[in-house]
């Protein structure tokens, strides 16, 4: 039987010829991407208990974006833990205030094809869209990752996710993940490795293949995998990309677990309902439903493409006056970007208030966090209860385009309706 894309790397990084679903092996880490929020304030202290350094200073990535900018003495003592850690151990690559750590670390060129990551972060599977194997674990497994540069890993099993046709005219890889969301629930990829083909992810760009592998964690897989190809490498061309010796194809004889497949020419735009992206169904079921927020931002929704979407939408045209639009781009390099295009013009010019970047309102931090009964939509990867502020708030996902038809409206509406 051969093996899949993410079977191939875990063997490489295990220095064996083969792995199967269910063996346990021992890895090296090639990067171990901390935060702010689970990182050094958490792994330190326990690194001074065992009397430990960093392992290799070159391989580890931190980056502050949950409790930025400081707008407390709380958040403001984390970020100083944060940097004087990241001087004591001597961190090559460190990132304050650059924005959200899944956007970062792709744009900052350490994710490679054929790579074994860890993420002190549950959308770590982000770096999946650039042939990456990449796992979110929690402190106490990162603070051993730290210590020896080695994590053990029961391998998953695969699913595959096969998209075919050309997605409709505003419809995009956020409206793919919630269909997925809906269709096979919180726990349907349970510990899997979501790896996802056809014809439909091929002709993604890397803006929109990070969505899918990013949104994985919705569905309680262990990661997302998409196999690289000249659009990879393409987005690689600029980051010294070094080619890694495997074939970061799965075989045809690979031995996936179960198919899901789906056809892109008749997805519609998708919404999933308060509090769960399980919830996920057509929008035409939830037409009409008034907001008071709409907000644009997160890893999966507030990348340059992301900002385009809503521009798009929002040309010539002014927000709700019962609504506010918040708009958090992912880093710092895409709000310059935004800018230098006039895509910022068009969205401040619609009425669109603009946040610094960082994980913010998505995480329940700092600006845009929700009241008590407000109703919001957004642009973020879940909904769950009191997630972006009060437990009684409600949050509904949707596309930039749908969240950017809404601040017109006043309501969720078709963003096709509205352009």
């Amino acid at each position: 039987m051969g093996m899949t894309i993410s079977e191939k790397i875990i063997a490489r990084s295990a220095g064996v010829n083969s792995v199967k679903p269910g063996s346990i092996v021992t890895c090296s880490v090639d990067i171990a991407m901390i935060h702010d929020s689970s990182g050094p304030r958490r792994q330190g202290p326990r690194l001074k208990e065992l009397g430990l350094n960093v392992w290799d200073p070159s391989k580890v990535v931190v980056i502050s974006d949950h409790y930025v900018p400081a707008v407390d003495s709380v958040s403001a003592n984390i970020l100083k833990i944060t940097r004087d850690w990241v001087k004591e151990e001597k961190i090559q690559h460190f990132y304050d205030l650059q924005g959200i750590c899944h956007i970062v670390l792709p744009e900052r060129g350490h994710l490679k094809p054929g790579l074994f990551c860890v993420g002190g972060d549950s959308h770590s599977p982000t770096g999946g869209a650039f042939g990456a194997f990449m796992i979110g674990v929690g402190a106490t497994d990162m603070t051993a990752v730290l210590a020896t540069g080695e994590i053990w890993i029961r391998v998953p099993e695969t699913m595959q996710v096969d998209w075919t046709g050309k997605l409709n005219d505003f419809v995009t890889a956020k409206d793919m993940m919630l269909a997925l969301c809906g269709r096979i629930g919180l726990l349907g990829a349970d510990y899997m490795v979501c790896e996802f083909t056809g014809e439909t992810v091929k002709n993604l760009s890397m803006d929109e293949r990070m969505v899918l592998t990013n949104m994985t964690a919705e569905v309680g897989a262990k990661t997302g995998i998409i196999a690289p190809d000249s659009t990879t490498l393409d987005f690689l061309s600029s980051k010294n990309f070094q080619k890694i010796d495997i074939n970061l194809a799965s075989d045809e004889n690979a031995n996936y677990s179960s198919v899901e497949k789906f056809d892109a020419n008749s997805l519609e735009p998708q919404i999933a309902a308060p509090h769960s992206p399980a919830n996920s169904r057509n929008l035409s079921n939830f037409n009409g439903i008034k907001i008071d927020q709409a907000y644009i931002g997160a890893c999966t929704g507030a990348k340059l493409e992301d900002l385009h979407m809503a521009a798009k939408v929002l040309k010539g045209k002014n927000c709700s006056k019962n609504t506010r639009l918040l708009v958090a781009p992912s880093s710092v390099k895409i709000t310059a970007a935004a800018a230098a295009d006039g895509t910022l013009e068009t969205l401040t010019q619609a009425g669109a208030l603009l946040l610094p970047s960082g994980c913010g309102a998505c995480a329940g931090l700092g600006a845009g966090v929700l009241s008590e009964k407000e109703v919001c939509i957004s642009t973020t990867n879940r909904n769950f209860k009191g997630r972006m502020g009060d437990q009684d708030a409600e949050v509904y996902l949707g596309s930039p385009y749908t969240v950017a038809a809404a601040a017109i409206a006043g309501k969720i509406v078709d963003p096709r309706e509205i352009v």
